[in-house]
């Protein structure tokens, strides 16, 4: 089942409007700054204008340097037209982060990472792109891996003039697999079973509760009808796919984008509509968690189901790990974190 939501200008205005009044109440010590470096390179540089030191989450985030994560957003010149991210989403096991997953920048410290937009988005066409990096950053306290909350980001609008034929000759992060390996098998098969089962009912549930306006308020910050219809329409969808009516994802157990790294529970390559269910998945995971904002199997899929544009369009992005940091984020934020519906399933489902 693909839903299609349409992204007008004025809602993206406005989304961006939200992101920055809040940015401002948060007071927030990050400041990011975007330059060109070729045609299609961007240097990204985050400095902590803080008094102290900050010990940011840097896997799965624009400090990802491993990962083909989303790291910048990129549009056509007038601002209106998003370019597909053609990378990885992931879910990390938030539980398990070592002190390898985070960066700890100093007060006046300065980070800087270099993306390759063409690796991940198709700008062969050339032409003039807008590039921003916003958003919020995971981040834990001072020798401490577990999240406490995230920080508010927005750059400068890098504005580039893009040769078409030299991004064309830039390699791919991900290039599509015609065969994609051994997938779902034995034990594993039967777990992913059980989870889509799951995530049909935690969705379906879920869904039902959002047209009501249950618990909405605490996990979307709003109950207005617009928000309960976003939030049960993208559940609802889920839950289609979850239990195979819609088939808009494919589900696999092996690796062929090795993006199965260390405390990675899952990813979704957005473009593809491909979601991988890594190693810990089936090690660490329970099938169903008896805990109020506990990760589990079917919460996983639920999340990486949230991902996918084939399921609804557009899909989510990983604004805020867990419930601490998600419940930090605008309404605007948490209708695009797929986290935030996880929580929430899970919250319907143990009324928490």
């Amino acid at each position: 089942m693909k839903v299609f939501a349409q992204l007008s200008l004025a809602a993206l205005a406005a989304y961006v409007s939200a992101v920055s009044v809040d940015l401002n109440k948060r007071e927030s010590p990050l400041s990011v700054i975007l330059s060109a470096s070729g045609n299609t390179e961007v240097k990204v540089a985050v400095t902590n204008n803080g008094d102290k030191a900050l010990n940011l989450l840097s896997k799965g985030t624009f400090l990802d340097e491993a990962n083909p994560v989303e790291k910048v957003s990129v549009y056509s010149s007038s601002g209106s037209t998003k370019i597909p991210f053609e990378g990885i989403k992931i879910r990390l096991l938030t539980s398990g982060l070592t002190k390898d997953d985070f960066i700890t920048l100093g007060a006046g410290e300065t980070k800087e990472v270099t993306v390759e937009t063409a690796a991940l988005h198709t700008l062969s066409d050339g032409g003039d792109f807008d590039v921003f990096a916003q958003g919020l950053l995971p981040y834990a306290e001072a020798n401490c891996t577990e999240l406490a909350g995230n920080l508010a980001y927005e750059s400068n609008k890098l504005s580039m003039a893009v040769d078409g034929a030299i991004a064309a000759t830039v390699a791919k992060a991900i290039t599509k697999r015609t065969t994609v390996g051994s997938s779902c098998t034995s034990s594993k098969l039967s777990a992913i079973q059980t989870a889509l089962s799951n995530c049909q009912k935690l969705s379906s549930a879920a869904a039902s509760a959002a047209t009501a306006g249950t618990k909405l308020s605490t996990y979307f910050k709003s109950t207005s009808s617009s928000t309960k219809s976003t939030v049960s329409a993208r559940l609802t969808a889920v839950a289609s796919d979850c239990g195979g009516s819609g088939s808009a994802t494919s589900t696999n157990c092996n690796d062929p984008y090795s993006g199965c790294s260390s405390n990675v529970l899952a990813y979704t390559v957005p473009s593809l509509n491909f979601i991988t269910y890594c190693p810990i998945f089936f090690s660490e995971l329970p099938a169903l968690s008896s805990t109020c904002h506990g990760q589990d199997q079917a919460t996983t899929v639920l999340h990486e189901e949230t991902h996918a544009p084939g399921v609804y369009s557009p899909g989510t992005d990983d604004l805020g790990y867990g419930f601490a940091a998600a419940s930090q984020l605008t309404t605007s934020q948490a209708l695009n974190n797929a986290d935030s519906f996880a929580l929430y399933a899970n919250a319907i489902n143990l009324n928490c």
